[in-house]
């Protein structure tokens, strides 16, 4: 019995100073990546950091989560391009796995919540917007949030828009690459399918767009998850006509105002109206 036990302790200690060495290893990794044109250091958070608990619940939406044991050995917030080939790379050589982050929110946890160590790679500084308003098209970056990209298209034209999500904090990196869909939905579809272009970092560090990536990847990549491919750094859109005036309305009914009989003569109406409803 007391042999087991003493085993035991001397794995379980071992295996913390493996891990405490693995994750010192992985820092050094960062700091000495060779292709980094700005220097790391600052936008490096660990536990031992005093903004490790605001940069890591800033954008928490399920408040179970704030308590969670589960927390990322490092967060890396990406400024440039090799910032996030050395995360990917170090995070290889030294065993961990990466959860990323596209600067909105996230009420299942699954970039920030892991059973093995990890890094949060939250590319909440990537957040440019181009708009070509003559081509109808625009290049925005993953950490943008709906909202910006709204507003930003809204102060360049009047009827130009793009078909995504309700809420104006969901960041537009996770919501494209799981499909997109929102109130524009029966005329245009989901946000993926207005993906025309887009800029990846894959597992071994290379930058690709949509030709370098190949056509399977950049299919995978609109609505099959993008994170579980690479690193989305930004996607090119192709915009849609909207009216200059948009009406939009509520009603509400309860059950004892007949709700189900209302919703059972949506379904057989719905698809005879106008697509633009």
């Amino acid at each position: 019995f007391y042999f087991c036990v003493i085993t035991l302790i001397a794995l379980l200690f071992s295996l913390a100073l493996s891990s405490a060495y693995s994750h010192e290893n992985f820092l050094q990794c960062l700091y000495n990546y060779p292709e980094n044109t700005t220097s790391i250091s600052s936008v490096v958070y660990t536990q031992t950091n005093s903004s490790y608990s605001s940069v890591l619940d800033v954008s928490i939406q399920n408040l179970r989560f704030f308590n969670a044991t589960s927390k990322p050995v490092v967060i890396v917030t990406p400024i440039v391009v090799s910032h996030i080939q050395a995360t990917i790379i170090c995070s290889q050589r030294h065993g961990m796995q990466i959860r990323t982050r596209s600067g909105g929110h996230d009420y299942e946890g699954l970039s920030y919540v892991a059973g093995v160590p990890f890094v949060v790679l939250n590319l909440v500084k990537f957040r440019e917007i181009e708009i070509d308003v003559e081509n109808s098209t625009a290049w925005i970056q993953t950490g943008v949030t709906l909202g910006e990209l709204y507003y930003t298209i809204s102060q360049k034209s009047k009827t130009l828009g793009f078909p995504a999500g309700v809420c104006p904090t969901v960041g537009v990196g996770g919501h494209i690459s799981g499909g997109g869909y929102g109130f524009m939905i029966r005329k245009y579809g989901l946000a993926a399918d207005h993906v025309i272009d887009a800029k990846i970092v894959d597992v071994n560090g290379n930058l690709h767009d949509k030709k370098t990536m190949g056509d399977d990847l950049f299919w995978a990549i609109r609505g099959g998850g993008g994170a579980s491919f690479g690193v989305v750094l930004a996607w090119k859109i192709k915009l849609v006509s909207v009216p200059s005036t948009v009406t939009v309305f509520r009603v509400s009914r309860t059950l004892e105002e007949n709700v189900t009989g209302i919703i059972q003569q949506w379904q057989r109406r719905a698809n005879k109206l106008n697509e633009s409803l």
